[in-house]
């Protein structure tokens, strides 16, 4: 019994540590300050303070001696690029994305898929001159909400979008006051009827977005590329040319990211005008 425990135990510091670090990530070039990290944990001061002077030791984070904000330290960064040996998806992306905002002038993304939720790994904003700040890299939703999120979402089986909703039903039902699983689920359903996701300002009003998925040759889900612009900017027939951007780059990197180079076999759907 004792043994289990310490299992429990080791795994929850884990979880926790994982949480603050996060939460470091989430804050960029501003740094985050232990106050900030202890409100978005939802644990104790001393709890955060422990942590991270643990992930300090360990390079994972620094902080800065005159603000006295965190940081990500070298050692995320030295992860990071190991990692993306694996992702070479993400590295390819980072071309595609830019070229989304240049093109639009908005905010265009690239998001993955980590068990049920949305990750976000590239933000390039473009021009224009008001921008939409709700999605940051780092920050990660439910799959569900958000543009791309829901893209990703509908992409999957009917069985694993049952599992993914049940799975983040309390946290949609406590985080997200605008969402709800049959609200998700009947986005589901449109975003399949129309070839793209589109978020009407749900996760932030004003804010509106779309997406489209990225499949492997196997049919996998990758991740989706998303596009977000304040409402006055998304007009039916403005959706509809974005949603044409955006499934011409997704062919794009699926080409690039398929063996050898080939144009992928799974691609993401056609964009329907609504009638």
């Amino acid at each position: 019994m004792a043994e289990v425990s310490t299992q429990v135990g080791g795994a929850q510091a884990i979880a926790r540590a994982m949480q603050v670090l996060r939460g470091v990530s989430r804050a960029r070039g501003d740094g985050a300050g232990l106050l900030a990290l202890t409100r978005d944990t939802g644990l104790s001061k001393p709890t955060v303070h422990r942590i991270l002077a643990a992930l300090a030791a360990e390079g994972m984070v620094e902080q800065e001696p005159v603000s006295r904000r965190y940081f990500l330290g070298p050692e995320c960064h030295v992860l990071g690029n190991v990692a993306s040996e694996r992702f070479g998806i993400n590295r390819l992306a980072a071309p595609v994305v830019a070229r989304l905002a240049h093109e639009c002038g908005d905010s265009a993304f690239f998001s993955i898929r980590r068990d049920v939720f949305a990750v976000c790994v590239l933000r390039e904003d473009g021009d224009y001159p008001l921008k939409t700040h709700v999605l940051l890299p780092g920050d990660r939703h439910p799959l569900g909400v958000g543009a791309g999120s829901l893209a990703i979402l509908a992409a999957l089986p009917d069985d694993e979008v049952d599992a993914c909703l049940q799975a983040n039903a309390a946290l949609i039902a406590r985080r997200y006051p605008h969402y709800s699983v049959p609200l998700i689920r009947a986005l589901v359903d449109e975003s399949r009827e129309r070839g793209y996701s589109v978020n009407q300002g749900l996760v932030v009003p004003g804010s509106w977005g779309l997406g489209v998925p990225l499949r492997d040759e196997q049919g996998q889900v990758l991740g989706a590329l998303s596009i977000a612009a304040v409402e006055s900017r998304m007009d039916e027939e403005r959706q509809f040319q974005l949603a044409k951007l955006l499934s011409r780059e997704a062919q794009r990197l699926l080409a690039q990211a398929s063996p050898g180079g080939r144009e992928a076999r799974a691609r993401p759907p056609v964009p329907k005008p609504k009638p």
